[in-house]
């Protein structure tokens, strides 16, 4: 049960990863603020109340691993590796530059902490069972946890993977789909529907939890949850608004793969210091 300082905690830096979403977004000009800003509170809860994981020790045997299936979202990710402390977080403005460790997907070759290159959209899943696979054969315990795009689930060869997961009896995987309902060309259910979302993985052999993926709360109860499965993995189908914090950019398309104008970057981080309580945008 999280006490209202976590609570308060978790709710700050969840503002600040989507303050530097903004501004990241901002500098390089490009980007994907509206489905990064739809994960971040499960990705805060995840680096910052859950994940067993060492900045200083990125490769330690015992570690959780993350795999970002929806790589774009990379900035998300890189945020919360640098509030984390996997690097630092002037370097956030580097994103999608020539040379940078942060590229538009994450790269796990150039940065410590990026357990798998993503980007492509449906491969993630399938090397996250891969690793659990692994793991499982070495009677290891760590745990392979992922965050998957409800557009991403379009794609055929995540159902393959299910079927192997749940095939292969996977109890140390546990995904959440980031299902904000939209995509680049529209909303999930004009392009390519997936509903019933719920009865089609359980019917692929997966633990299903359902909850809003803005409430750490139920994020938390859903992987207390899930950390007692036996026998199949876990799948956490979280409810979530694309551009959530900031209330011009929530359910707008536009900001899908688009950044913030510098009209609308002031105005975004103006709305999250209010929430916040500061000044200032965060980098």
């Amino acid at each position: 049960m999280l006490t209202a300082k976590q609570l308060s905690e978790l709710s700050n830096i969840s503002i600040r990863i989507r303050k530097n979403i903004i501004e990241m977004t901002h500098y390089a000009k490009s980007g994907h603020p509206g489905g990064s800003m739809s994960m971040t509170d499960i990705i805060t809860f995840l680096y910052f109340n859950w994940l067993n994981i060492d900045p200083k020790f990125p490769k330690k045997e015992d570690r959780d691993i993350f795999v970002l299936c929806k790589g774009h979202a990379a900035p998300a990710l890189y945020s919360a590796m640098a509030i984390k402390g996997f690097l630092p977080e002037e370097e956030l403005k580097t994103l999608r530059s020539i040379g940078s460790r942060l590229q538009g997907h994450p790269d796990m070759k150039a940065l410590p902490g990026i357990e798998m290159s993503t980007g492509s959209l449906g491969q993630g899943l399938s090397v996250a069972v891969g690793m659990s696979l692994a793991l499982k054969l070495d009677k290891k315990k760590n745990r392979v946890y992922g965050v998957m795009g409800d557009g991403e689930l379009q794609e055929g060869q995540v159902w393959e993977a299910m079927m192997s997961a749940a095939h292969y009896k996977c109890d140390n995987l546990c995904v959440f789909i980031d299902n904000n309902k939209q995509q680049i060309d529209g909303n999930i259910a004009d392009v390519m529907g997936v509903e019933p979302l719920t009865d089609k993985l359980k019917a692929f052999g997966w633990e299903v939890i359902n909850i809003d993926g803005h409430d750490f709360e139920q994020i938390e109860s859903a992987l207390v949850a899930a950390d007692k499965v036996v026998g199949k993995p876990t799948v956490i189908i979280s409810d979530t608004v694309k551009g959530k914090g900031v209330s011009f950019m929530e359910r707008q398309l536009c900001f899908h793969g688009a950044p913030c104008n510098d009209d609308q970057k002031a105005k975004a981080c103006s709305e999250l210091d209010i929430k916040n309580g500061v000044c200032g945008c965060q980098i």
